[in-house]
């Protein structure tokens, strides 16, 4: 058995037509274009590539962003007062922390900050408790991702066992929270491993669906999924190559070569859950522009 590729790149480029379409309609209707902040702290290579592409994205979609830079060394007080003027800036619907912080900050004062109506990365701790009841307002952007990728793929997990690797903040626990929802792309039985799990092989064994979210390089390996099992690779991590004139490689948590033998469907990395991840963004600015103007 070879798996199909769940290609994001595709996936992302339909749906981000999709929100381009429902945002030009939007700002036809209210004369105004959906907003968003993005603030980064520092200069990280990394997070500044992905604010770049954040920004792009909009731009493509038909909105309007803006990129904030603060310095390395600024204080925490200083970016919670910026935080603070976007609350109440109304050209932006949505604030987007680029993520991690220079150490000396303390994200989760800096993500209470975010007014909730404006939370479009889904981590104000009120968007976490919508979730949790069912209700959401603003789903985080990677566990949205990956939700449309087993639905638009043909994988829904209505009624399936989906074992999730990784309970962060941003992917494992919302994305637990989210597949157990009784709704339409949800209604799975999740079983969520992390550090203190004992028989993670058992579990995985058993599942339909793996989602893989851990940070770690090529864990999942083959002998840990039965035939015919989906599998979401969350991860994206650089290893050492040396045939490359960068010096390294990107690879996900799935040992991709191996794995795609066994599973009926598979994500690649790169090309699979990142992509998704932006679309997934952009249609929570625009969730956040659309409940704005109905209040």
């Amino acid at each position: 058995m070879v798996a199909a590729i769940i290609d994001g790149k595709i996936m992302s480029a339909e749906i981000r037509l999709e929100i381009a379409n429902r945002t030009a309609d939007f700002t036809k209707t209210h004369q105004t274009r959906p907003g968003l902040a993005a603030v980064l702290v520092g200069n990280d290579p990394a997070s500044a590539v992905y604010v770049r592409n954040k920004r792009r994205a909009c731009d493509e979609a038909g909105m309007f962003s803006e990129t904030f830079t603060l310095p390395e060394t600024a204080s925490q007080d200083e970016l919670i007062e910026l935080v603070e003027k976007l609350n109440v800036d109304i050209r932006f619907h949505g604030i987007l922390v680029q993520l991690p912080l220079p150490s000396h900050i303390d994200e989760r004062e800096v993500i209470m900050t975010i007014s909730p109506s404006k939370d479009v990365d889904g981590l104000h701790p009120i968007s976490s408790g919508l979730l949790m009841e069912g209700n959401p307002r603003f789903v985080p952007a990677t566990p949205a991702g990956v939700q449309q990728m087993l639905i638009r793929s043909g994988n829904d997990p209505d009624g399936k066992h989906t074992v999730i690797l990784g309970r962060s903040n941003i992917v494992g626990k919302p994305l637990a929270c989210l597949l157990l929802q009784k709704n339409i792309g949800a209604n799975s039985t999740v079983t969520v491993c992390h550090t203190g799990t004992k028989n993670t092989k058992d579990l995985t064994l058993q599942a339909d669906i793996v989602i893989a979210a851990v940070g770690k390089p090529l864990s999942l390996t083959s002998d840990m999924i039965q035939d015919g099992a989906v599998v979401i690779d969350v991860g994206i991590n650089r290893i050492e190559d040396s045939s490359r004139k960068t010096g390294y490689r990107l690879v996900g948590d799935v040992d991709y070569d191996n794995v795609s033998l066994k599973a009926s469907a598979i994500t690649p990395v790169p090309g699979g859950v990142g992509p998704m991840t932006i679309a997934m963004l952009l249609d929570n600015t625009l969730k956040a522009a659309q409940y704005m103007v109905a209040i």
